[in-house]
């Protein structure tokens, strides 16, 4: 594989195709997705995950499950697109690319003046623009984040925020790809992220196929490769930012936060615009999805590893605190605090 050869989210020859990430490293299967019941379980189920991801998946998604719409009118197709989002809407509620990507596509159709065939073409072709958008906006945040670091230095990583989790190049992963391109020889200590692995599973995976140095750790050995002195930063992604700078992502990044801080580590969070969400406040606003707790203790064994009946807690993500974030690199530009005020100008710009 070469670097972002794959593509988590793609519409070819009028078919939408998901790589499946739940069968990753072992199976590399793509999923056709044909109704609105289809692209609904492949974001619960996160076949397709990562904030970006997600709302390709989303607008693509709506495109194909109102395609055959027999709508006669354009307000009663329009009432269908609605239907269809406010169901996909709730699919996964962390993530605002989700709901970021439905509101666009539902905007776009209420101020469309055409037939509804024409309307049909007008929501694949958004569909397309938020796709390509994503991609360039993660080349952008590539070559902010890529400034922030120099040859050589150890990255530690949680989750997957890499070309899976985005239309390209990914958010945090994009300056290590970048970096790779100009023979930087960064050494990248990757999380395994449990519960679901997405660092064992996803990170380890596109990043050792790309030819980057990558050393798998579980979760709980951040502390000791820090004290190592093998860590010069810390770059993760981001699934939703509060106006005040807090931002929620994978569970167990606001530990590596709080690490980072201790050891005197530069913690970087990489946030498309898309993912500030200017009417959320702060953290403490953002709804934190709970999943089921086999996903802890069984998913992954060949029998239980906790006894039968045990009580979980199993929630998808954490916040990370803003004053935990030495940086916030968009696709416009790298933001330090205060977050506040500069993360309105650069939504608002």
């Amino acid at each position: 594989m070469k670097i972002n050869e794959v593509v988590p989210v793609k519409f070819h020859d009028g078919k939408m195709i998901l790589l499946d990430q739940t069968r990753l490293p072992g199976e590399e299967i793509y999923l056709e997705m044909n109704t609105k019941e289809d692209v609904f379980i492949a974001i619960k189920k996160m076949k397709v995950r990562g904030a970006p991801a997600i709302g390709i998946a989303a607008a693509f998604g709506l495109y194909i499950s109102t395609r055959d719409s027999r709508a006669k009118t354009l307000p009663d197709f329009i009432e269908e697109v609605k239907e269809v989002s406010a169901y996909l809407v709730k699919a996964r509620p962390t993530a605002v690319n989700l709901s970021w990507a439905l509101k666009r596509m539902e905007d776009k159709l209420q101020a469309f003046q055409g037939s509804v065939n024409d309307a049909k073409w007008m929501l694949l072709d958004e569909a397309e623009k938020i796709r390509k958008e994503d991609e360039e906006a993660c080349r952008k945040m590539g070559e902010y984040g890529l400034s922030l670091l120099k040859p050589g230095m150890g990255i530690l990583t949680h989750c997957n925020a890499g070309t899976l989790a985005t239309a390209k190049y990914g958010t945090s992963l994009a300056p290590l790809y970048l970096g790779a391109e100009k023979n930087y020889n960064f050494k990248v200590f990757a999380d395994e992220t449990r519960p679901l692995l997405q660092g064992a599973r996803l990170t380890a995976w596109e990043l050792s196929k790309a030819g980057i140095d990558v050393t798998l750790i579980c979760d709980n050995m951040a502390s000791i490769v820090m004290k190592n002195g093998w860590i010069d930063a810390v770059v993760v992604g981001c699934d939703r930012m509060a106006a005040n700078g807090d931002g929620a992502n994978k569970i167990g990044t606001s530990a590596v936060a709080i690490l980072a801080k201790e050891y005197n580590i530069p913690f970087y969070m990489f946030v498309p615009t898309s993912t500030i969400d200017l009417d959320t406040k702060t953290g403490d606003d953002i709804e934190i999805e709970l999943r089921k707790g086999d996903e802890i203790y069984e998913m992954w064994y060949s029998k239980p590893m906790a006894p039968s009946g045990i009580k979980t807690y199993n929630p998808s993500f954490d916040v990370t605190p803003a004053k935990n974030i030495t940086a916030v690199i968009t696709e416009k530009g790298i933001i330090r605090p205060p977050y506040e005020e500069n993360l309105r100008k650069v939504k608002e710009d």
